[in-house]
């Protein structure tokens, strides 16, 4: 029995935009690649028609999981969120006690994690370490880097 994966809104319909795309476009897609290249004869020497069939077997795997995915995901409703604690799908601005600099993150799951963007996987060092911190919390995280020394100085949800 796998985890329940907790999502925003907007990451399960990424998630069902992506499986569209998959089922959609790119199945049909392959499909016709297998047809044409099926049409061109001997199929055992025919390295356009045995890529196509290794693509549409990669592409059936990727259906299979997201779908199991999307089975076990979980909308975070997020009018509901409790900001006096850090949590899913809140906004978490620490200072970093080390480098006397401030960082926000939006703590999420592992499927919409995107450091880029300043969302932080609630499985990761710092997302997993702030879990549960109130504001003026301090919290000591161990990180590839080294000991991190974090104090939460803001949680909201924007």
């Amino acid at each position: 029995m796998s985890d329940i994966n907790y999502v925003s809104k907007e990451g399960f319909e990424r998630m069902q935009k992506e499986l569209y795309e998959y089922k959609f476009v790119k199945r049909p897609f392959i499909s016709k690649q297998i047809a044409d290249a099926r049409d061109k004869g001997d199929l055992s020497e025919n390295a356009e028609y045995h890529a196509a069939k290794e693509d549409q077997g990669l592409l059936e795997t990727k259906i299979a999981q997201l779908e199991d995915i999307i089975t076990k995901t979980r909308i975070i409703d997020e009018s509901k969120l409790d900001i006096s604690k850090v949590m899913m799908l809140t906004k978490v601005t620490v200072l970093n006690h080390n480098v006397k600099k401030e960082f926000t993150y939006m703590i999420v799951s592992d499927s919409e994690a995107d450091m880029k963007l300043g969302k932080i996987s609630t499985k990761s060092p710092i997302g997993a370490g702030l879990i549960g911190k109130k504001l003026g919390d301090i919290v000591e995280i161990n990180a590839p880097a080294g000991v991190i020394k974090l104090e939460v100085i803001n949680i909201s949800l924007t």
